[in-house]
């Protein structure tokens, strides 16, 4: 079983800056990809930036320039820096990790963190 603790939400005026974190535990072999996708009321689950055992990150285009991801393998954590916040930015995050064990890919979820920004 593998368990992802999400920390860092909450309520923050536009401009400002938030940092989320979510750790992974459990029965953990090694961590391919790790990301974040945030969920606005009304609307799809969208993939907001992930990145690879190597480091390399990639952002979904309305992010790009604000937000920052990065990993810390030792902790099995995944950080996702957001600044110069907007309200279009409010949703709930969920943390995504996948995982390796028997040879091929397994995927888990946090439980979501709250994000809100207001005007």
């Amino acid at each position: 079983q593998v368990q992802l603790v999400e920390s860092g939400g909450g309520l923050v005026q536009a401009g400002g800056s938030l940092r989320l974190s979510c750790a992974a535990s459990g029965s953990i072999v090694s961590i391919n990809a790790m990301g974040w996708y945030r969920q606005a009321p009304g609307k799809e689950r969208e993939l907001v930036a992930t990145i690879t055992s190597g480091g390399i990150s990639t952002y979904t285009d309305s992010v790009k320039g604000r937000f920052s991801i990065s990993r810390d393998n030792a902790k099995n954590t995944v950080l996702l820096q957001m600044n110069s916040l907007k309200p279009e930015d409010t949703a709930i995050y969920y943390c995504n990790i996948e995982v390796v064990r028997w040879n091929r890919a397994w995927y888990y979820w946090g439980q979501g963190t709250q994000v809100t920004v207001s005007s």
